[in-house]
């Protein structure tokens, strides 16, 4: 069986060729690009918004835009960035206009980005490990900026390159390159914390013991 990220690369290599086809006047087309597109932007606009019927709003518009500027989709070019650029600023812009809760709720934020990045990160034996330091990790994600936190999520939640990504926020693979690295140490830190913390905690909880064992 394939690793999942080869079955991604092959899915949205596939979707390339599709939107190009699809971009010349190819109806039938349109299939494989929703089916290698749509779940990926779903997945995106779940992690920064809290109503899903926004969400399936949002997904629309962008396949009727994508539909509607398809003629000027570059041959050869990657679907996925101009997608999810197009997603991106409808989220934005519905965020402005509308009353939906935003992604500028740093805590409700934090709290899905730190709840998917412990899905990330955890194997089967870490998960429970990985649940305790989650509310530290709400905490690093709630005070990164929007910048900070759609270049993490983009590349390390939703698999793009960094290049991809850089197109998407419109800054250099460079300014990705940092934001990411940024919010990797905030990470280390608070989890180097948590440990220090718990390791702390032990030898308080020690401590009584010892005492009373004393003659």
């Amino acid at each position: 069986m394939k690793p999942a990220a080869d079955m991604e690369t092959e899915s949205s290599a596939a979707a390339d060729v599709a939107m190009s086809r699809y971009a010349d006047g190819d109806d039938g087309m349109f299939a494989v690009v929703y089916d290698a597109v749509a779940p990926r932007l779903e997945s995106y606009l779940q992690r920064n918004l809290r109503n899903q019927a926004l969400v399936d709003d949002i997904v629309q518009q962008t396949f009727m835009q994508m539909h509607a500027k398809r003629g000027t989709f570059e041959q050869g070019a990657q679907v996925l960035p101009w997608a999810f650029c197009i997603a991106r600023n409808f989220m934005i812009d519905a965020l402005r206009k509308s009353r939906y809760e935003a992604p500028a709720d740093t805590a409700a934020a934090g709290d899905v980005s730190a709840t998917w990045l412990v899905s990330a990160i955890a194997t089967a034996d870490e998960i429970v490990e990985a649940h305790q330091t989650k509310q530290r990790i709400v905490a690093v994600f709630a005070g990164l900026t929007d910048h900070q936190r759609a270049a993490f999520e983009l590349t390390k939640g939703d698999g793009l390159s960094q290049a991809d990504a850089a197109q998407i926020l419109g800054t250099t693979v460079m300014g990705i390159k940092q934001c990411v690295h940024k919010v990797y140490e905030k990470l280390r830190r608070a989890l180097a914390d948590d440990e220090t913390g718990s390791a702390d905690l032990g030898a308080g909880a020690a401590s009584p013991s010892a005492t009373m064992e004393r003659p």
